[in-house]
């Protein structure tokens, strides 16, 4: 149809703010309403929805294409008297549609020319009502580009999409944009709403013909006073139903008007006390519903599909979860197996059969010496233990380093090995340089084999001779040997002339010689000798200092914590260590300090550092105290200032 066709809509009205004669037609370009953005406004039953509808009508009978934008379900009526399509949410609707549908209604719409009621009325979602409005708007905005068409799309309430105040959604930035833009690709736009001082005032100012119906409120009739004139503001309060102000750009001047009454069914009419009855409605080809029932049975299939897939899914975490029990059992049942493989270790490490028999020895030899010291006799060893320096009989692993180290271990040494000689016997390289038995002091009725059985006994308890003198006795004044060699002058085997003084002074020349032995040792620092400075270097210092820089960080802060806090239990310690306080990794890493020695058990669960005793044990317990604490702050570095992992 040509430009300048006009659709009548209304007539001219008689009252104030009225031009020309009552009765006259009023009629309106087809091409500015398909094209340009307009505006209805007016309180609810003032006749804006009937002004849009017969708008709609007219638009119909000429063929021109529409899609209406139903937020409140009363124009389904409209299928009175014409074929449209009506798509929506519930079964009232010819069918109903989701998003995925927008691309296909915008399609029909602009490319097949077919009037769709959009009817957003029936979803119960807002948000689902709200993302298939912006879908088609999305989709017309699109297709218009390239249709170049003159199409029109009514919106109604749409204060609700593009409000004046608050933030806007998609759908009105949309909306926005096609009243902004919509007119160059032929795509024009209608806003219907009961409120305008609450619609977006960038829409209302771009219009280019407004109806203002009756308004009551004062904000909406400020709206009317700023946008056409005061005179009119104080009028719209006094309209007739479906009586209005008319504006339009192509008049150019405001007209009052009396607009036609709808002729198909009016389905917003407010119900009264009459029957309703409701009109048999037009129904639409079966081939535009089928376009879009194929579109909504794929989307069933991809929602059953999804159905399925999701079901799957929850078997699978189903599954997923209870493989994490049984994992988190089995976990449980390996913590508990290994706390109890730590108090079986803990327990077999209080039970040390060496330590215990080293114990037992060294209770022996203390009875040996208290029987010494009660004893009257004043044979050549009490005199000797009397007047010279005492040391503890050294324990069993001590005793052969120190009959190969030098010094008093030398002296004692006879002592400690030669259990034969301190029993009677004759000693097992206890000979003099002549050969001769290192046991002077026998009977002489005692025959040689008593003397080797005596000699294999190594028994502590001294049994003294018929003489009166003590077997260790003669064994100290005739045979005992330092370990630089020398070999102490034999007597002439007459115990019995012999002077307490005599064997004295024998006792000590030996204790001397030792002595002397030692330190020479000491001073020139010879390789067989070693030394507590020794035992301070790479024998002692490097070998620990080396083992515990092998450890990660969190297991050296573990032992700085056994060092600095005393006895504690390894959660304690793995927690002050920057651990997680996990009891797996706590026992994990105090079993690699207890395995290396750095820590032992010390009852009720605790553990203590070992580092003092280890580096006695490393220096064969030749290291005093201070010695040993030198040796420890030396070691600290490695579990205080590491950065080893």
């Amino acid at each position: 149809m040509a430009e300048t066709e006009q659709i009548t809509v209304a007539t001219t009205s008689a009252g104030p703010g009225g031009t020309g004669e009552p009765g006259e037609t009023v009629n309106l370009p087809v091409v500015e309403l398909l094209t340009g953005r307009g505006f209805i406004t007016g309180k609810s039953g003032s006749g804006k929805s009937n002004t849009a509808s017969v708008i709609a009508e007219k638009l119909l009978d000429n063929g021109f294409g529409l899609l209406i934008v139903d937020i409140d379900g009363e124009y389904y009526g409209l299928k009175e008297e014409y074929e449209i399509l009506h798509v929506g949410g519930d079964e009232e609707c010819d069918i109903q549609v989701t998003d995925d549908h927008a691309g296909k209604i915008a399609s029909l719409a602009l490319e097949q020319n077919v009037p769709i009621i959009l009817d957003i009325s029936s979803f119960l979602d807002e948000e689902e009502a709200e993302t298939l409005l912006t879908e088609v708007a999305k989709q017309l905005f699109a297709k218009a580009k390239k249709q170049k068409q003159p199409f029109l799309m009514l919106v109604e309430e749409c204060h609700e999409w593009m409000p004046e105040k608050g933030s806007m959604g998609e759908v009105g930035k949309m909306l926005i944009k096609i009243g902004k833009r919509g007119r160059k690709h032929g795509l024009g736009i209608v806003g219907i709403s009961q409120r305008p001082a609450d619609v977006k005032k960038d829409y209302i100012t771009q219009c280019d013909w407004l109806v203002w119906h009756r308004l009551t409120w004062n904000n909406d009739t400020k709206v009317v006073g700023r946008i056409l004139d005061n005179k009119y503001a104080d009028a719209v309060e006094d309209l007739d139903d479906g009586e209005a102000f008319m504006m339009n750009d192509w008049a150019e001047q405001v007209s009052r008007v009396q607009f036609h009454r709808k002729q198909t069914f009016d389905a917003g009419a407010t119900p009264g006390l009459d029957d309703f009855e409701r009109p048999e409605l037009k129904s639409v080809s079966d081939d535009l519903v089928s376009e879009l029932e194929t579109i909504s049975e794929d989307q069933q299939e991809t929602e059953n599909r999804i159905k399925e897939l999701r079901e799957e899914l929850d078997k699978k975490n189903s599954r997923i979860a209870e493989l994490e029990a049984e994992l988190q059992d089995a976990r449980d049942l390996s913590r508990m197996a290994e706390q109890f493989t730590e108090a079986m270790l803990d327990q077999a490490e209080d039970y040390n059969p060496g330590r215990t028999e080293q114990e037992k020895m060294r209770r022996q030899r203390e009875r040996f010496a208290d029987q010494q010291a009660s004893d009257g006799d004043t044979d050549a060893v009490s005199e000797a233990d009397a007047d010279g320096p005492h040391e503890q009989p050294p324990e069993p692993d001590e005793t052969a380093d120190a009959t190969s180290g030098g010094g008093f271990g030398d002296a004692f040494s006879a002592f400690a090995e030669d259990g034969a000689a301190m029993n009677g016997g004759s000693a097992s390289g206890g000979a003099d340089a002549n050969g001769s038995s290192a046991d002077a002091g026998q009977e002489s009725d005692a025959s040689s084999t008593d003397a080797e059985s005596a000699s294999d006994t190594s028994s502590v308890d001294a049994e003294p001779t018929s003489n009166g003198h003590a077997a260790n006795a003669d064994v100290v004044a005739n045979g005992a040997v330092a370990n630089n060699g020398a070999v102490a002058a034999p007597v002439n085997g007459q115990a019995e002339t012999e002077t307490a003084e005599a064997d004295d002074e024998a006792l000590r020349a030996a204790i001397a010689e030792a002595v002397e032995a030692e330190q020479s040792d000491e001073a020139t620092g010879s390789a067989d000798s070693e030394t507590p400075a020794d035992f301070d270097g790479p024998a002692v210092y490097g070998d620990l200092q080396a083992d515990i820089e092998e450890l990660d960080r969190k297991t050296c802060r573990m032992l700085a914590y056994y060092r600095e806090q005393g006895p504690g239990t390894p959660l304690n310690a793995h927690f002050s260590a920057g651990g997680s306080g996990d009891r797996t990794a706590a026992y994990a890493r105090n079993r690699e300090l207890r395995l290396r020695g750095l820590v032992e058990h010390v009852g009720c669960g605790q553990y203590d550092t070992r580092l003092a005793a280890l580096v006695q044990e490393e220096s064969d317990r030749r290291l005093d105290d201070n010695e040993v604490e030198s040796v420890v702050s030396r070691l600290e570095s490695a579990f205080l200032d590491g950065d080893s992992d």
